[in-house]
């Protein structure tokens, strides 16, 4: 599962998810059999080779739909901020569905 997360930095440890018009960089983070494959810096959402499944947002007023044209399953992480508590949110399924 390929997800796709706006953030501060580029740095995987230091990284924070952000709103999407304040992103500085877009990570898209390669999670299979529970753990983190890969992750990806670009600065631009739709600049990776391959398209991600999901897109993970910081609250339920982001508008989605430049993500959906592609596809993408809009993801709310209300309290986690980090790449490992996003990630862990998304394997125990934490993450919302968006609020319309």
């Amino acid at each position: 599962m390929l997800l796709l997360l706006p953030v501060d930095s580029t740095n995987q440890e230091e990284a924070k998810l952000t709103k999407v018009f304040e992103a500085k960089s877009w990570a898209q983070i390669d999670v299979e059999d529970g753990m983190i494959r890969s992750v990806k810096f670009n600065d631009a959402y739709d600049g990776f080779d391959d398209i991600s499944e999901a897109v993970i947002l910081e609250n339920d007023g982001e508008n989605p739909m430049m993500f959906m044209d592609y596809n993408m399953m809009p993801l709310v992480a209300h309290t986690q901020r980090s790449i490992d508590d996003i990630v862990e949110a998304y394997l125990f399924r934490e993450l919302h569905d968006l609020a319309y």
